[in-house]
């Protein structure tokens, strides 16, 4: 029996084809949004926008499977798509030129959407399809036997993908080289397409197989608009709560594949428990565990949150998990016979796209805050209320009374820490594609008013709000840091040409005098707004000033030399690191435009990632000496700790008495770092 080539298809190849296919589907996914993640600032956003089209074109595919499966005779099904997939070869690389690099007037999720559509669009919708064409070609092949155990085959070959990702593939190769193996990957797979296209035809001619029904149920009609609400609502849901818990963890730690893969693997896991068999999913104990992890976020958030960012990312991840669990376990309990099974695989598909649309696109739009995350977990309580009572009414006929309280416990606890989540202390906060702006008044000992700018939850410079300290250096700027004492010993007191990556509230301008230039370069237009209406930095400044509005590497790359005699790099102290301003091409561009003994103050305050060796490393190797200067906070005087790396060829510069007093001892720990280039990053090697 096994040398029937229709056996040897459908028991191995297919399964092969299945099981490379989504390997295929899931590895891209970190490869282009790391590839296009530094043209757009390193926004956690780039990610939730790759999503959403992965989702849509995902539904897109399905939607094709389905079309494809249901009215194109079943001999040409498989030559037809294994014809696309082999033309879709003709697109390859995936990877953008440097032509698609954007410009300060473009709408990121859109200009995204765009590029990916363009580069990716068509390989990676005819990868989507293959999911439930290759289980619908499983059920004409192998009749009687079902199709389902193969999604979640399907789903291992995408959690391979994405654990493989940042352990073993982003470490060890570049960018193109990446792009390079996955081109080779496709092309192998739409060749494995040909014997099951052969194999296909071949069935349909066999005269054993003209008669034979392929599906037992195959008289079964189409679910009622309920189950179909199901099918589309509770995947909806699920992709809700990947796509706010990323964001969430995100915003709070790091923009790294990592944390990327992390919950997508979790996500992927539901599935394939799920879908392999009945015995994963059990009721009465899975809506227990997501009312007890949804209950302890809640708890620790009225005690004020965790000490430990690491545990906030597992309680998080965790809820997801078990959230998901009973999404997709529901999903299972209301799957249907094969003859449906390409319109199920499709609404699926479809709530998934719904959950990253809302996400995405929606959320931004009308919260201005990030409140999809608490209200995810709202309605995530209910739902596991609903199953934990069906689980006890089934199991007791009645729900005791001692489950009632517990329940009744914790959605008290539930509801006081997540409406907490919509308190605002801020005057003002607005939400764009870079993520969430406020301002805020900050209560001082000596009950001197100062008005602070918040990037998430880090503080991105602040101002005194009476007359006489207006003018005043504040926080990570102040006189005695390490910018300060640079700007106070340039070697050119006079005309200077001043170079600032990073406008925050605009601090740096206190320093301008008559005569001098500054350059402001800042991506995010909410900052410019938020600085001139809030703060008087700007409006006060001696100086002549310009505003850049976009990426600073993409700007510094396109203008002439700016002959800076100091170009300030301060992107580094929130959470969304761009890695790009930190390459070997980077600094590159940063000589460029310093004049001749000219310097460069390199802000490494952070409070995940220790970016000291990287940045070193780099100064290294272009010859340049450094000074590591620290200041300690103080709250009497509202100083922000902070951490300067200067850097220049000027070594009487650096060597002068006050500027050498100041600087910090690295110690012989410290091992400096290979730099990172435009092709090869990896933020794991500086996590704290």
């Amino acid at each position: 029996m096994t040398n029937n080539p229709k056996n040897l298809v459908y028991g191995w190849v297919l399964p092969l084809a299945v099981l490379w296919s989504a390997f295929l589907l899931f590895q891209v996914q970190p490869l282009i949004s790391k590839t296009i993640l530094p043209w757009f600032g390193g926004s956690p956003t780039v990610w939730t926008t790759c999503m959403l089209f992965f989702q849509v074109v995902l539904f897109a595919g399905y939607l094709y499977a389905h079309l494809l499966a249901t009215y194109v005779p079943k001999r040409w099904q498989g030559v037809i798509h294994a014809g696309l997939m082999i033309a879709a070869l003709l697109l390859m690389p995936i990877s953008p030129s440097d032509d698609w690099k954007p410009t300060a007037d473009v709408w990121p999720p859109g200009y995204i959407l765009l590029l990916l559509a363009t580069h990716l669009g068509l390989p990676y919708f005819l990868l989507a399809a293959n999911g439930p064409l290759l289980q619908h070609w499983f059920s004409q092949l192998a009749p009687g036997k079902t199709p389902y155990r193969l999604y979640a085959l399907s789903n291992i070959g995408s959690l391979a993908a994405l654990l493989t990702y940042p352990f073993l593939v982003e470490p060890n190769w570049t960018l193109p080289t990446q792009s390079g193996a996955w081109s080779w990957g496709y092309a192998g797979f739409a060749l494995l397409l040909i014997p099951i296209a052969v194999a296909i035809v071949r069935n349909q001619g066999d005269p054993q197989n003209v008669a034979e029904p392929n599906d037992e149920c195959s008289d079964e009609p189409v679910p009622g608009w309920k189950t179909l609400a199901a099918w589309l609502a509770l995947p909806a849901f699920a992709c809700v709560m990947l796509l706010a818990t990323t964001n969430h963890v995100c915003q709070d730690m790091a923009v790294v594949p990592f944390l990327w893969v992390v919950p997508l693997s979790l996500y992927l896991l539901t599935f394939i428990f799920c879908f392999d068999g009945e015995g994963w999913y059990r009721r009465s104990w899975l809506g227990w565990m997501a009312i007890g992890s949804i209950v302890l976020i809640s708890a620790l958030q009225l005690l004020g949150g965790m000490l430990d960012i690491g545990w906030m990312a597992v309680s998080y991840f965790g809820a997801m998990f078990f959230v998901c669990m009973i999404c997709h376990g529901e999903l299972v309990r209301l799957k249907p016979s094969t003859r449906h099974l390409t319109l199920y695989y499709l609404m699926i598909s479809g709530g998934g796209a719904l959950g990253g649309m809302f996400v995405s696109l929606v959320c931004p739009l009308i919260f201005s805050q990030y409140y999809e995350m608490p209200l995810s977990l709202m309605v995530a309580f209910g739902l596991a209320m609903f199953v934990t009572v069906s689980s006890l009414e089934k199991r007791f006929g009645a729900i005791p009374l001692w489950s009632m309280g517990l329940m009744f416990c914790g959605m008290l606890v539930m509801l006081s820490g997540q409406l907490r989540s919509f308190q605002s202390h801020y005057l003002e906060s607005q939400r764009n594609f870079y993520g969430v702006l406020s301002i805020g008044e900050v209560p001082t000992n000596d009950g001197q008013p100062i008005l602070a700018m918040y990037h998430g939850r880090i503080m991105h410079g602040f101002q005194y709000q009476a007359d006489a300290k207006q003018s005043e250096p504040t926080s990570y700027y102040a006189r005695n840091t390490g910018v300060g004492l640079t700007m106070a010993r340039l070697p050119k007191q006079n005309e200077r040409r001043v170079g600032v990556v990073g406008l925050g509230a605009g601090t740096l301008a206190t320093y301008g005098n008559q005569g001098d230039y500054y350059r402001f370069y800042e991506i995010n237009d909410d900052v410019i707004e938020m600085a001139k209406q809030h703060f008087t930095f700007l409006k006060d400044c001696k100086a002549q000033h310009d505003l850049v509005l976009g990426d600073a590497r993409l700007a510094l790359e396109r203008e002439p030399d700016q002959q800076f005699d100091l170009l300030v790099l301060d992107a580094f102290s929130g959470d969304a690191i761009p890695t790009h301003l930190l390459t070997r091409e980077a600094f590159r561009i940063y000589q460029r435009h310093l004049a001749e003994g000219g310097v460069l103050a390199i802000h490494v305050s952070n409070k995940h990632l220790d970016l000291r060796p990287v940045v070193l490393g780099t100064c290294e190797e272009f010859d340049l000496e450094t000074l590591y200067i620290t200041t300690a906070p103080d709250a009497a005087t509202q100083q922000t700790g902070s951490q300067w790396i200067i850097a220049s060829k000027n070594h009487q510069f650096l060597s002068d008495d006050t500027m050498q007093s100041a600087a910090t001892q690295l110690g012989p720990h410290m091992v400096y770092a290979k730099p990172w280039t435009d092709n090869f990053s990896n933020l794991l090697e500086v996590l704290k």
